[in-house]
């Protein structure tokens, strides 16, 4: 597993995280328990490969992190979403847009231009063509303005 999927996943269980009361820590334990891991396997491609010892830490460590900061995330989105009310941004842009961000402000080892890149790439699979512009223009302002601080 690449850790482009290793970020995949993440932003499918910060989606998941979103989409219900359940904590990082119950999604965690949920979606990585290996059996319903491999369950996924025959509907999704994504989880044919279990992740590794540092896919997993990786995977875990974003997971966390972005529910222990998502009021902090959600604050970023809002001030850099120039024109879009924040009730009207989709989960899964709201996902992808807090795990780059949370790269970039708390994961030194991952370049930032990789997390936003890697963000517009997740962004081109599930979002609508118009939505990828925007979510690239929020991370690019994020970074310009919030990154120099860093």
């Amino acid at each position: 597993m690449t850790r482009t999927s290793a970020r995949e996943i993440a932003v499918r269980l910060c989606f998941e995280m979103s989409a219900s009361d359940a904590d990082a820590e119950t999604i965690l334990a949920q979606q990585l328990d290996p059996e319903y891991f491999e369950s996924l396997a025959e509907e999704d491609e994504l989880y044919a490969e279990y992740p590794d010892a540092g896919q997993l830490a990786y995977i875990r460590t974003l997971v966390r992190g972005i529910g222990g900061h998502s009021a902090e995330l959600d604050a970023y989105i809002a001030k850099y979403a120039t024109g879009w009310k924040f009730e009207r941004i989709s989960r899964t842009a709201l996902a992808i847009m807090k795990t780059a961000m949370y790269e970039v402000l708390y994961m030194p080892d991952v370049p930032d231009s990789a997390a936003i890149n890697e963000a517009v790439e997740l962004a081109k699979k599930y979002e609508e063509p118009e939505t990828v512009p925007f979510i690239n223009g929020v991370l690019g302002t994020f970074h310009r303005t919030e990154a120099v601080l860093l």
